[in-house]
């Protein structure tokens, strides 16, 4: 889920773009002074939406926590029985990607954004509240309790986040739920207004801003970043953000897992919500990431997304694809490769649970 984060992000970049225009019209206060108000008005939201955290949740709700939590541990049983099969299942080199080396692993505790490790660490908490504020929603099919790992632990959003890709069996129904966290994170009139105000009118300096507001507002989610140019792109010039070793993706593990909760929503998110194309183009063998903003992305990208083979680390063994929605014409009849004829084995797993055969949920259109 690169979560809920891009929320802060762009909100910081919406108050950026007041900050600026209030200093080209009231001469003569300096940038600085207008960027130290920012800056106290970004934490002092923050703090505002984190204190909210731990607001209690009402009766009825809990009570309707409860009531699903008893229906959903009658099937305790028999998906341990199947997770455990799919464990013993061999996971084969032609059906992987390596990934980088776990011994050049960053320390990325020791990793802070430009505004530094106390704002870093009130951005994680807030993600973490956002995220799990959506997944224990009562109108959920399925609730997902928080984790019980502390609010400003990053495991902890790595553990809501594989709960959430392993218990809803749908590919949308995940991407539409990450979406909605980083919609949360928005206060309506910057969502109704950031499209028209910003992104269409000034498209090339609103990625140049949204780029700048990831580095600020992500390092904390994806690890040492940086902006730059995006060649390919007419006008590309400080319109991206490279990210060196995506610390969500090292952490869960899981191609599946980036795809569906990370690089999907949040582009959907950049064009649907805020008007501004976004392409993300993982790289699986080295865990970098490439941002574009203001690119729309390809079918060919789409393609290559849907298409990458499983990390050979991957916590389910591959088995958490074989969960997704799909059906065997559709498997039978993509373009995918070697590894998805090795993984079928996992899709047959599927048949002690509902008795149908499931494709991997990237091969899905």
């Amino acid at each position: 889920m690169l979560l809920a984060l891009v929320g802060l992000i762009y909100y910081v970049s919406a108050l950026y773009h007041a900050a600026y225009c209030i200093e080209s019209l009231l001469a003569p206060p300096t940038m600085t002074s207008c960027s130290c108000l920012l800056f106290f008005i970004f934490v002092a939201t923050s703090a505002v939406l984190v204190t909210d955290a731990f607001t209690p949740s009402t009766l009825n709700n809990l009570q309707a926590s409860r009531a699903i939590n008893q229906v959903l541990q009658s099937s305790t049983t028999e998906n341990e029985e199947i997770a455990n099969q799919i464990r013993r299942i061999p996971t084969y080199k032609s059906a992987t990607i390596e990934g980088p080396s776990i011994d050049s692993k960053p320390d990325y505790s020791s990793i802070s954004g430009p505004m530094g490790s106390f704002v870093d660490s009130i951005l994680m908490s807030l993600f973490r509240y956002k995220l799990s504020q959506r997944l224990n929603r009562p109108d959920n099919t399925i609730i997902t309790h928080d984790s019980k790992l502390p609010l400003n632990d990053f495991m902890g959003i790595i553990d809501l986040t594989t709960r959430m890709n392993s218990q809803h069996f749908n590919r949308a129904t995940i991407q539409n739920m990450a979406q909605d966290v980083l919609v949360s994170l928005f206060p309506t009139f910057i969502l109704d207004r950031y499209p028209s105000w910003f992104a269409k009118p000034f498209p090339v300096f609103s990625a140049r801003m949204c780029a700048w507001a990831t580095v600020v507002g992500g390092t904390w989610l994806m690890g040492e970043c940086e902006v730059n140019d995006v060649p390919e792109m007419e006008n590309g010039k400080r319109q991206g953000v490279f990210v060196k070793r995506c610390r969500f993706l090292e952490e869960s593990q899981c191609a599946s897992i980036c795809v569906n909760s990370c690089k999907i929503p949040t582009q959907n998110f950049f064009y649907e919500n805020m008007g501004l194309p976004l392409t993300m183009t993982p790289d699986y063998n080295t865990g970098e990431c490439q941002f574009a903003f203001g690119k729309l992305p390809t079918e060919e990208d789409e393609r290559l997304a849907k298409d990458t083979p499983c990390l050979m680390r991957c916590p389910s063994n591959g088995g958490m694809r074989s969960w997704h929605n799909g059906n065997a014409p559709q498997a039978n009849e993509s373009q995918s490769g070697q590894w998805l004829e090795d993984l079928k084995a996992l899709g047959e797993l599927e048949k002690m649970k509902n008795g149908s055969i499931s494709s991997c949920s990237l091969m899905e259109d």
